[in-house]
């Protein structure tokens, strides 16, 4: 059974999906492969909602750089091996398409993978955005490239943890 809610962040309103008590989307607003508004089942309190929504926000906090949260994927098996690639990414750190591609044994398959990346369900916590071209150009972006800029900006700042002292 679905259920789904919306919490804001400096991205802009996030729909949170879960399938039974696993997250199954994060779909930003206007995000492009967002499914219909009918799939996501009723709105809802699932307790998931409440872990992603508080790590959500530590994350941008600059207190989390890793999720622990239950996931639910559908997709192919290309797909969901693609986005588990995703999660091996640090964080603050990008990869290429043609690298994954290798990562997985496919290094033919660079443009496959993109189009996987591009459908990938839970963005943010499957950092997508995390995902370069090969030149290090920004390349697409299922929530668009001011968004995948903004996040990959967000974490190459040091943490408030890192932050140089300013005492004298």
């Amino acid at each position: 059974m679905r259920s789904h809610t919306v919490v804001d962040s400096p991205c802009g309103p996030l729909t949170l999906v879960a399938e039974d008590d696993a997250l199954c989307g994060l779909y930003m607003h206007q995000q492009r492969h967002r499914p219909a508004e009918a799939t996501f089942g009723s709105a809802g309190s699932a307790e998931v909602f409440a872990r992603t929504e508080t790590q959500l926000a530590e994350y941008f906090a600059g207190e989390r750089r890793e999720f622990d949260l239950p996931l639910a994927f559908g997709g192919t098996p290309f797909q969901r091996s693609v986005w588990a690639a995703l999660l091996e990414i640090p964080y603050g750190e990008t990869a290429t398409y043609g690298e994954l591609a290798q990562l997985l044994g496919k290094p033919s398959a660079a443009r496959a993978v993109g189009l996987a990346n591009g459908k990938n369900p839970v963005s943010i916590i499957v950092p997508c955005h995390r995902v370069i071209g090969s030149t290090g150009s920004l390349t697409g972006y299922g929530g668009g490239l001011e968004r995948k800029e903004y996040l990959l900006g967000f974490e190459r700042r040091p943490s408030p943890r890192e932050a140089p002292s300013t005492s004298v």
